[in-house]
């Protein structure tokens, strides 16, 4: 426990945020659904993200946690008629999140319905930009659009974006010009703006996924009806309670970091309305002030936060919460990361999807993963030491036998180069077994 005004050093810091996540808890034998729901409570959230090299990123964070879990589980509890979570925007970012949020989310739903985007919302905090861009044009040119698309949800959904076009037509990416702001990735069509912006209002849900496209349907047709009849709280105290669960994630944590408006906070604020929500949870003995040792920012700690040592290990999602603020990351693991997705080829160091590797309470090692179903090999193209990292080349190749058998893959190859990968390579091979026939081959 953390007591107010105290100096907290790093190590500290970081013990208490990997327990809040999670991490030093023995992973369970079995890992049922009640695991799964443990896993999402402390992740908080689940970002989703199309890019699938090694499988689609809202599944990892749960596998970090407790292992060798069935996805379709997960699924079950995101998509189908007994779902446990639901769609939404944290941020200007997908994800999915426990259905007891939603009524939390009510006012941003309400002020982006009324398109306050200067007043109670900064664009960036509560919806894609292009929806701001693309909503201000159809607001104008179209003033009856976006209710054309709402009675095509209506009377034929669930549908996608593009069958949700009233006419049919879909305006060109050159008809006339981009809209201005949004730039060619995100210059939608016309339906997918107006469907975007329904479900932005809460007006449409996302009823599943379709080769992961988007599926939408009228809310009260998606949600069950004991959600949706819960009484949404006053944003005063929906941004409280939100504040409150990223707290309890975070375990200890700055203002922005909290709920700032970087885009990598669980549910952001805007500035002003941030302070007066921490003031509040100060106040009330719910954030303990402290300092944390090489950051200049007042920081939070959770009440009920704590201090443990850290035992155990997992690979990382680049966008799972613990690590998605990559300013936090390079302050608590001197760890400095960003995501290789992106960047051209011939710029990468340590790979394309990097997943850091997590060692009692360390990242040790950069870990570029692909899962080549074709030929059922789970592939280690590039692998990277930390400088001063302990030994961890056993602990390694035990959880890429596990994510191997997590992904149904039948074989591990290390093509990657150097003396760390032959190590990796000779580990892997003591601990192959006749019943996985996993293999591993390094290049020289």
């Amino acid at each position: 426990m953390v007591a107010v005004g105290d100096d907290v050093s790093v190590a500290t810091a970081r013990q208490v945020a990997l327990a809040a996540q999670g991490f030093g808890t023995a992973r369970p034998r079995r890992a049922d659904a009640r695991a799964i729901r443990k896993a999402i409570g402390w992740a908080g959230v689940l970002q989703l993200d199309s890019v699938n090299v090694v499988c689609r990123s809202h599944y990892l964070p749960a596998f970090a946690r407790v292992g060798n879990y069935p996805r379709a589980t997960l699924d079950r509890m995101s998509w189908s008629e007994d779902r446990e979570l639901f769609e939404y925007f944290w941020g200007h970012k997908a994800a999915l999140l426990p259905l007891n949020v939603f009524p939390l989310m009510r006012w941003r739903m309400r002020a982006v319905e009324r398109q306050v985007w200067d007043q109670e919302l900064s664009p960036d905090l509560a919806v894609p930009w292009s929806v701001v861009v693309g909503m201000r044009r159809l607001s104008a040119e179209q003033p009856g659009y976006v209710d054309d698309v709402l009675r095509m949800v209506t009377e034929h959904g669930p549908l996608t974006a593009g069958e949700a076009s009233p006419d049919g037509v879909r305006r060109k990416r050159t008809d006339p010009d981009p809209d201005p702001g949004t730039g060619k990735m995100w210059n939608w069509q016309d339906a997918k703006i107006a469907i975007e912006y329904l479900f932005c209002t809460g007006r449409v849900s996302i009823a599943g996924r379709r080769h992961f496209e988007r599926v939408y349907d009228l809310t009260e047709r998606v949600l069950p009806a004991e959600v949706l009849d819960r009484p949404a709280p006053a944003a005063d105290e929906a941004r409280r309670e939100l504040v409150r669960i990223a707290a309890r994630g975070l375990g200890i944590a700055t203002l922005k970091e909290l709920c700032g408006g970087s885009g990598q906070a669980h549910f952001p604020l805007p500035a002003a309305t941030g302070r007066e929500v921490i003031r509040e949870l100060v106040d009330a003995g719910e954030l303990v002030p402290v300092r944390v040792e090489g950051v200049k920012q007042q920081a939070y700690s959770w009440h009920e936060a704590e201090d443990r040592p850290i035992r155990g290990q997992g690979l990382l999602s680049p966008f799972d919460p613990l690590i998605w603020n990559r300013d936090r990351t390079h302050h608590l693991f001197d760890f400095f990361y960003r995501i290789s997705i992106y960047t051209p080829a011939p710029q990468r160091v340590h790979g394309y999807y990097v997943l850091p590797f997590l060692l009692d309470d360390q990242l040790v090692a950069r870990v570029d993963l692909k899962a080549d179903r074709q030929s059922s090999t789970l592939v280690v193209p590039t692998l990277t030491a930390e400088p001063n990292a302990p030994e961890f080349v056993e602990q390694l190749a035990a959880e890429l036998h596990l994510m191997a058998d997590w992904l149904g893959l039948d074989h591990i190859a290390v093509p990657a180069a150097g003396r760390l990968a032959a190590q990796l390579t000779d580990r892997m091979r003591v601990t192959s077994t006749p019943a996985r026939r996993v293999t591993a081959e390094a290049r020289k």
